[in-house]
């Protein structure tokens, strides 16, 4: 047995433990888990796509590509189709745009196919090495403020507010309340170093809402009623839907390419995050294995495109099974068998509230900020630009923002500092494309 986890998952018995790699990939899919339940809720404005239908799409592109993660990659990371690029697919392309999903699926699909020539070349891997350290270790922190920051809005601890854009809410009443709770548990068990203690925090938590009323419905917060078992719907009427009449049009090469950039660096910033929390980031800013992360990421979109959902990408909920132990395949095997289980248990899993898993991204959005220790805050050539990478992340809810930013400061300030010299073609080059695309798209 474990010369098969070995060879299967990079699993070795001096460094790693089976059950601790497996509570890790419990955790990350309870953290993650939220997507099956949003995913169709935004594609449900897309008249022809069944909600149904959407929902099986997204969790079987989530099964396969984190399949292809464990087996191939062999890396505690998981995927699903990501947040933002499936707004983008809905509310941009389709609803502003005017164009037909199945329009939008092609592009989704030409696009993982670049993804894997990119990532078979090495190409990916060539520009994520080109950051600078400080920008790396910058997005880490900036990650963990993101995930903190969603964490905090999905518990209802920070709302929307019409003066300051954000305000603290309620937290006596509701699930700000639960999630206080919560934040407290999982602190404890933390503090108290209790193995798997981020998954008991959250199972503690989901059932403390058994007995929380939310006060604009009356009723728990955790609701566990009917059949805990369900058919999934079939992918049928979504599955490879095409659209190949305007494959050479401008709109297409407009949205392939935002889809693309997007993914690009969303999937760059969380994988570097996830694996300096890991331990898989060298002295010299270089991820371990990350060519075959990239195409396990490549491989997942295409995947989702044929089933029928938007971009899959590397989700930075991993960070929450990397917290609580994860670092081989296995926690991903752990997180797709997950969501297999969740085809016919979605409504258990969908029974666990948002302010349950709130606090997960809480303390892990903690844990990843260790890495802004590493940037050199006196030498402001490095530490502007570390600087507005980490705080754009949060305040434009983009982690593909901040590196952006970030990168073009990088590139200003030392030039305007008389240091431009120091700076490798490939970021000039970088910077540059970026500043196109903030003009352009």
């Amino acid at each position: 047995m474990t010369t098969f986890l070995q060879k299967a998952f990079g699993f070795d018995p001096s460094k790693h433990n089976v059950r601790t790699e497996i509570v890790a990939g419990i955790t990350t899919f309870l953290t993650m888990a939220y997507i099956l339940a949003v995913n169709p809720s935004i594609f449900s404005n897309v008249p022809g796509m069944p909600v149904g239908s959407v929902f099986t799409a997204t969790a079987l592109a989530s099964l396969i590509a984190t399949l292809v993660m464990a087996f191939y990659a062999k890396r505690p990371f998981a995927l699903a189709p990501g947040m933002g690029l499936n707004a983008f697919f809905v509310f941009t392309v389709c609803l502003t745009m005017g164009y037909d999903w199945r329009f939008a699926l092609t592009a989704v699909f030409i696009e993982g196919v670049i993804f894997i020539i990119l990532s078979a070349t090495k190409v990916r891997t060539w520009i994520l090495e080109s950051i600078p350290m400080s920008i790396k270790n910058a997005i880490g922190a900036g990650i963990g403020l993101f995930i903190a920051f969603i964490g905090l809005q999905n518990a209802g601890i920070v709302v929307n507010s019409d003066s300051t854009l954000v305000t603290l809410g309620d937290i006596t009443h509701g699930k700000a309340l639960l999630a206080v709770i919560g934040i407290v548990i999982s602190c404890t068990l933390v503090m108290l170093h209790v193995r798997g203690g981020i998954l008991i925090g959250i199972l503690a938590t989901a059932i403390v809402g058994l007995f929380i009323k939310d006060p604009e419905t009356g009723l728990a917060i955790t609701q566990f009623s009917g059949s805990p078992i369900s058919k999934p719907d079939s992918v049928a009427p979504i599955f490879c839907q095409f659209q190949w009449s305007q494959l050479l049009s401008w709109d297409m090469l407009a949205v392939v390419f935002t889809f693309l950039f997007i993914d690009m660096f969303d999937t760059m910033g969380t994988v570097i995050g996830v694996s300096q929390k890991a331990g898989f980031v060298d002295e010299n800013g270089h991820v371990d294995k990350i060519e075959r992360v990239f195409m396990a990421d490549a491989i997942g979109t295409v995947a989702g495109a044929c089933l029928g959902t938007s971009t899959t990408t590397t989700y930075v909920e991993s960070s929450a099974g990397v917290g609580a132990g994860g670092r081989t395949g296995l926690t991903a095997f752990t997180v797709a068998c997950c969501f297999a289980l969740a085809l016919l248990f979605s409504p258990v899993f969908l029974a666990i509230p948002g302010a349950a898993t709130a606090p997960a991204l809480i303390i892990v959005g903690m844990f990843m900020m260790q890495p802004v220790t590493k940037v050199d805050w006196t030498n402001y050539r490095e530490s502007i630009p570390a600087f507005l990478t980490m705080i754009l992340m949060p305040l434009c809810y983009s982690i593909s923002d901040g590196i952006l930013i970030g990168c073009i400061s990088y590139v200003v300030l030392y030039a305007l500092s008389g240091k431009a010299k120091q700076i490798s073609a490939t970021m000039w080059v970088l910077a540059a494309l970026f500043i196109l695309r903030y003009i352009f798209i």
